[in-house]
């Protein structure tokens, strides 16, 4: 196997991208639960932690650490500093680097959220018939922004981001009673067809990640998305923050089975 090549397992997956591989994450561990990643002083915590419980849909908290640890019980053994393909990291709002590694910014007072990915209900997608067209394209997910704004949280607040995977008609509704039947990890679509009622104009230039071509008889489905917290960090400008890129997720040890309902 080629360090190109889709890992299966979790452990070698962040064992090539703690050596510098920076590729998106889809596909890769199929079968185990993947995490967006959003790391805060703790100064900022709590405001984080609220947005989450009152936006569920878009931040399903999976982990919280303890101010500094650098490790998480999703994953013993990984190095949330290291263990990513690649990491973005935000001064007042603005993007200023998208490194590989996080190690020399690392602070004890940084607390780090780990946030249910959509990329982990692909592989029931897959197993249910239901193609991942940007899986099959080689591409990262598309993501956007919408016209609809998440409830604020203490100093956090900003538009709900989505994710759109196109659908083949017939199987619109086998999409979304898969997928409702894993909620943390954002469960059932938000919205299906018209992409413009989500206020997207043109679904050929997504706000992050890569556009995903839809094949005759393809519907876009829309599910809520885990680059949401980015959004909310871009319009309330926090001082300091660290997350993972769009489409460039944290690969956890833990089974998507154990996040899907019977």
């Amino acid at each position: 196997m080629t360090a190109t090549m889709p890992a299966a397992d979790p452990a070698v997956a962040r064992e090539h991208y703690r050596a510098g591989l920076a590729v998106p994450s889809s596909g890769w561990a199929p079968g185990y639960t993947q995490a967006n990643l959003v790391v805060v002083p703790q100064d900022w915590a709590y405001d984080v932690l609220l947005f989450g419980q009152r936006n569920p849909k878009p931040v399903p908290l999976l982990d919280v650490t303890d101010a500094g640890s650098t490790s998480t019980a999703l994953a013993p053994g990984a190095d949330l500093r290291t263990d990513l393909p690649r990491y973005r990291v935000w001064r007042d709002g603005e993007l200023v680097d998208e490194p590989t590694d996080v190690v020399d910014l690392w602070r004890d007072d940084l607390v780090t959220f780990l946030i249910g990915c959509s990329f982990s209900f692909e592989t029931a997608l897959l197993d249910a018939g239901v193609p991942v067209r940007n899986i099959e394209q080689g591409r990262n997910v598309s993501m956007y922004r919408t016209n609809r704004a998440c409830r604020p949280a203490g100093r956090l607040s900003g538009p709900l981001v989505v994710s759109m995977r196109p659908v083949p008609g017939e199987l619109v509704a086998a999409a979304v009673q898969v997928t409702a039947r894993m909620p943390q990890v954002h469960g059932a679509p938000v919205h299906v067809g018209v992409p413009e009622a989500l206020g997207i104009a043109d679904l050929a230039r997504p706000d992050f990640g890569d556009p995903v071509e839809l094949a005759d008889g393809d519907v876009p489905v829309f599910w809520a998305c885990g680059v949401t917290p980015q959004a909310a960090l871009m319009a309330s400008r926090p001082p300091f923050a660290i997350t993972h890129a769009p489409g460039h997720m944290f690969v956890t040890d833990v089974p998507d089975a154990v996040y899907r309902q019977s």
